[in-house]
């Protein structure tokens, strides 16, 4: 890897000569303007407003422009007079855990590389320091005619140093969050949680770019003559959400068989379609569920058999319950006599 920054880390007195070297690359398929008709290459040409002619990058400066559209002229000499004491050196200004830097502050990635065989004793210092101390460096170190901040951090046996932007340079989500007061129920967070859970973890290195994959098969197809074949298209979101707890239901289930697991589900989940039919249900029952029990019965003209079929049951219930009462109040005279003939047996022994 070819480095693009040579200098030196400032480790309080410690100077430890490096190389920075870009830790990421960028995969993106770029594209040419072209000229629809004759397929001619467009290009851009720097001209200058004043004369209409085309400028030579050799005869290129830099200005800044004024509120008022005074362009004031800078040179490469102003530049450098200015006091950068960062110009050549990564100083390190303090030590703090890594929790401490907002994601949101993070730019680009570099890589420090030990600038000969000198360099390798400090550097292995600082790689082993900063494992132990499971904190990471902020340093300041200047880069492309600006000053920057950075972060210093342990990847493997190397020490990586990721671009920071200023505090200042982070904007406040003003205006951001939902204004509206939203309300989130139990029952919604445990399915997002199943959720989470059923989704769990992933490798990282089998990620990849399918857009960028589809692009270049169908360039290789164009390029060979062959008519591309139409990518099929995924399942379209962005519709209203009616019901919540259906859609992470549904959610869970379709991540339990992507992952080859059993799409039970994991919580009774009432929708709003559901709870509006059963309210209907309830006013339609009226007294007595009348509705309910002719549902249930068998059609006939008229309901005249639903009828007399009722009726009957009602009537065997009453014929049985007799019956039973009858045959109860006999063993209960049966008994009784039985008692009292014992208790006469009883008393004419006791006599003897």
């Amino acid at each position: 890897m070819r480095s693009i920054w040579n200098g030196a880390i400032s480790f309080g007195l410690v100077s430890i000569p490096i190389k920075l070297v870009n830790a990421t690359e960028n995969h993106s398929i770029s594209f040419r303007q072209v000229h629809v008709e004759d397929g001619g290459r467009i290009r851009y040409r720097k001209v200058c407003e004043l004369d209409g002619e085309e400028v030579p990058s050799a005869e290129i400066g830099k200005a800044y422009e004024d509120a008022d559209g005074t362009m004031i002229p800078i040179t490469d000499e102003d530049l450098s007079h200015l006091p950068l004491p960062t110009a050549k050196t990564i100083e390190i200004v303090a030590f703090v855990p890594a929790d401490a830097i907002d994601p949101l502050q993070m730019d680009a990635a570099y890589y420090l590389s030990a600038n000969g065989v000198p360099a390798a004793k400090p550097y292995t210092l600082l790689r082993e320091a900063l494992k132990r101390s499971r904190k990471v460096a902020l340093a300041k170190y200047a880069l492309r005619g600006r000053e920057r901040l950075g972060m210093l951090r342990v990847v493997d046996d190397v020490i990586a140093m990721h671009g920071l932007l200023w505090p200042d340079e982070i904007r406040a989500p003003e205006g951001v969050a939902p204004e509206s007061d939203v309300t989130v129920r139990d029952a919604e967070l445990d399915l997002a949680d199943a959720l989470m859970d059923t989704l769990g973890e992933v490798d990282m290195d089998s990620l990849h770019d399918d857009y960028r994959e589809a692009v270049e098969e169908m360039i290789a197809a164009k390029a060979s003559g062959e008519a591309p074949e139409p990518a099929e298209k995924g399942a379209k979101g962005g519709g209203k959400v009616i019901d919540l707890l259906a859609a992470l239901e549904s959610s869970v289930k379709a991540a339990k068989e992507a992952r080859g697991e059993e799409g039970d589900s994991v919580a009774d989940v009432t929708h709003l379609a559901d709870h509006k039919a059963s309210g209907t249900d309830k006013k339609a029952s009226g007294s007595g569920g009348a509705a309910k029990k002719s549902a249930s019965s068998p059609k006939s003209s008229g309901g005249k058999k639903s009828t007399s079929s009722g009726t009957g049951k009602r009537a065997a219930k009453k014929t049985a319950t007799k019956s039973t009462a009858k045959k109860t109040a006999a063993k209960k005279t049966t008994a009784k006599k039985q008692s009292g003939s014992k208790s006469t047996t009883s008393r004419k022994r006791a006599s003897a």
